[in-house]
């Protein structure tokens, strides 16, 4: 069978520090001869000049058609620019890309577009890049519209677009122009639930109509629904490939161990599912009864340290703890229980008291959401580290049958009366 996509001894390198070589304004050139100035007169201290990066190192796989893989790795892995490269968008310092088929690729926000045309000039546009006829585009037009829910501003400029139309419609014109070969990175970052929800339904559509899809996504739920095989990336290698199931453990379980109650951990730069930074949580601390571990269904504190910057505030926020395959089990949410939340500028501490943790022994992975209203995300992580909760005294083992999450019950009999 040929391959869909075929990847050999890709090798990307970065150069940091240096300056382009050619295409500067007066501004960096007159930049560079005063950094060229001051290097020549502390010639003698050795001084780096630049520094190489090596965004991705002799990676390799190969796709086939009608697969559905999942990348996965933790922010800076190389995940981006490995599907800048497959775009064609970036040139690798070395190795091969062979893609049998029309390509269609959501990247960041905006890719692809022309910011002073308008929607619809955009849908053509991005019809003709890959490759299709206008009687085509034309085909698929009004469903692609429909499917982005743009008709108001569907001759308004992109530039003026949030950044949710703009990922609503390129999503759109990528899964509806029909491409043999699908790349989609992040698409369920931004966006409100209901448009997160039609994204999975229509990739969904799109793999079952036999066309390959490349998916990169922090969701490990989404992932693991979507994808029957898998690749993990870490610091620009492939690590592991094969069964999505392998591959996300390998994932949940790579990288950093488990937390330790007590312990002061520094989330400053723990993964980023996304928001705008302007304020972030830097540290938290989580302890259970007595300052301990821990413990299944007993009370647990978690001490969370946010930094807004300058002239910045937020007033909401929540916590999260997933499942290691990414699905929520806990949402402790400001603005579900109406409790006033005012973060100013400069350090904030906030406390979350939660008076039975109703998980069972194991590990977990704690996440949270730092909100300005009505809909400013300013923090976003879903993976920021993992915790792990230990048998309370006199716990019986877990059934093999039972559900996510444990709770308290009792048994009331035919009379009325406790069993």
């Amino acid at each position: 069978m040929k391959t869909a996509i075929r990847v050999e001894g890709i090798s990307k390198k970065y150069r940091l520090g240096n300056a382009p070589r050619g295409g500067r304004t007066l501004g960096e050139n007159l930049g560079h001869k005063l950094r060229s100035a001051t290097r020549w007169l502390h010639r003698g201290t050795n001084e780096p000049t630049h520094n190489d990066f090596w965004a991705l190192q002799d990676v390799s796989f190969e796709v086939n058609p009608g697969e559905v893989i999942g990348l996965v790795g933790r922010n800076g892995a190389g995940k981006s620019t490995l599907l800048k490269v497959l775009s064609r968008i970036v040139e690798p310092t070395s190795g091969r890309v062979e893609l049998r088929g029309r390509l269609g690729s959501l990247l960041e926000v905006g890719t692809g577009f022309h910011p002073e045309l308008s929607g619809r000039e955009n849908i053509y546009l991005n019809g003709s890049i890959i490759g299709m006829k206008q009687a085509e585009i034309d085909r698929h037009f009004d469903e692609i519209v429909a499917f982005a829910e743009i008709e108001k501003f569907l001759d308004t400029p992109v530039k003026r677009y949030s950044s949710g139309m703009y990922v609503r419609l390129a999503f759109a014109i990528a899964a509806h122009l029909q491409p043999e070969i699908l790349i989609l990175d992040e698409v369920l970052a931004v966006g409100d639930a209901a448009f997160q929800k039609k994204c999975l339904g229509k990739m969904k559509d799109v793999a079952g109509q036999g066309r390959t899809v490349l998916f990169v996504s922090h969701d490990m739920a989404a992932i693991r629904r979507l994808c029957t095989r898998g690749i993990f990336l870490s610091q620009g290698r492939v690590t592991t490939t094969g069964s999505i199931d392998d591959v996300i453990d390998a994932y949940m379980h790579s990288e950093g161990g488990t937390a330790a109650a007590g312990e002061s951990i520094d989330l400053t730069h723990a993964p980023r599912t996304g928001g705008t930074g302007a304020a972030k949580f830097t540290r938290v601390r989580f302890v259970g009864p007595d300052d301990g571990p821990l413990l299944s269904n007993a009370p647990a504190t978690f001490q969370l340290r946010a930094n807004c910057g300058p002239d910045v505030t937020a007033d909401r926020f929540c916590l999260n703890l997933f499942d290691m395959v990414g699905n929520k089990l806990i949402n402790a949410n400001s603005y579900a229980i109406d409790e006033p939340v005012k973060l100013e500028p400069g350090t904030n501490d906030v406390t979350i008291r939660i008076d039975n943790l109703p998980l069972y022994p194991g590990q977990y992975r704690l996440g949270f959401r730092l909100w300005k209203r009505p809909a400013t995300l300013l923090d976003f992580s879903e993976g920021a580290c993992d915790i792990e909760v230990l048998p309370s005294p006199g716990d019986s083992p877990r059934p093999a049958e039972d559900g996510l999450v444990r709770c308290n019950y009792r048994l009331i009999a035919p009379s009325g009366e406790p069993a």
